[in-house]
């Protein structure tokens, strides 16, 4: 009974035994993440491919890290531009482990990776910002600026193993003891610049008014004499018309004249008193005829 109670201690202890260095010769990756595999401290290899994947037990050690891009918010810095006015920077960065044994070599963990962004990222970004206004770093030219800090903080943070995906600022904003007389400073400017865009529109628009009333004025007077042109040649033809009239029938032009005068003289509501022995009548003098 003893030997057969022995036996079946002794199997149980197999049993287990060979479940834990089972359990302890395998390891998994998952695709967020990325594995280095450490033996007696130093590193055997690092493995990128998500799956099942063996180890010596107890021998072996697996460190996992993050595959995924890592957002880190960075503390607000104060910068002074080149026009001397102090800026409250708040930036964060995105960035990935890219080359895994450099990275355990050099920081080891995620937080000592932040601590070396904390002073490289702000080391740029003060360097890039400080020669610029702080007119133009609040407009549209902040991305050209955050791009050369993105390249400058990539470059340097490439010795660590880790790549920099993108530097960006959440907010820039003035110190609040000298925020509201920069605006008001900022606001005098404008409107300087608007006055004198005023004053250059309104110019250029009484410039292209004369020169409209001039060269309306030319017009005008170019379509007058065409016009004055037009009417003494229409009238020097008309004085040859009636002069060939006249001259090939004077006493029918004599008599077709006579009747215009009448269509006018005689127009609807006009009274002419003349002698009935008038010359000008004889022609409605039937008898005369």
């Amino acid at each position: 009974m003893k030997k057969r109670t022995k036996i079946l201690i002794t199997t149980a202890v197999i049993v287990v035994a060979f479940l834990i260095v089972s359990s302890q010769s395998f390891f998994s990756v998952d695709q967020t993440k990325q594995a280095v595999l450490l033996r007696f401290g130093k590193i055997l290899k690092v493995i990128k491919d998500p799956g099942l994947h063996t180890k010596i037990p107890f021998v072996d050690n697996v460190v996992y890290l993050e595959k995924r891009i890592i957002n880190y918010d960075i503390q607000p810095e104060e910068i002074i531009t080149s026009d001397q006015k102090r800026l409250s920077v708040d930036n964060y960065a995105l960035w990935r482990i890219e080359n895994p044994k450099l990275f355990l070599e050099s920081v080891k963990t995620v937080v000592g990776a932040q601590m070396r962004m904390d002073d490289i990222v702000y080391a740029y970004l003060r360097d890039v910002l400080a020669q610029h206004t702080l007119s133009d770093i609040i407009s549209g030219k902040r991305t050209a600026y955050l791009q050369q800090v993105t390249k400058l903080t990539r470059k340097a943070l490439m010795k660590f193993g880790i790549y920099t995906v993108d530097v960006r600022i959440k907010g820039a904003d003035l110190p609040e003891a000298n925020a509201q007389a920069v605006y008001q400073r900022m606001n005098s400017d404008r409107q300087k610049i608007a006055a004198m865009y005023r004053a250059q529109g309104e110019r250029q628009a009484a410039e292209i008014k004369a020169q409209a009333d001039k060269q309306a004025q030319i017009i005008l007077a170019t379509a007058q004499k065409q016009a004055d042109e037009l009417k003494g040649q229409g009238d020097a033809q008309a004085l040859e018309i009636y002069a060939d009239a006249y001259n090939q029938n004077p006493k029918f032009y004599k008599f077709w004249r006579t009747l215009q005068s009448y269509e006018i003289s005689f127009a609807s509501g006009t009274t002419v008193v003349l002698s009935t022995n008038s010359d000008y009548l004889k022609l409605l003098d039937n008898g005369s005829q």
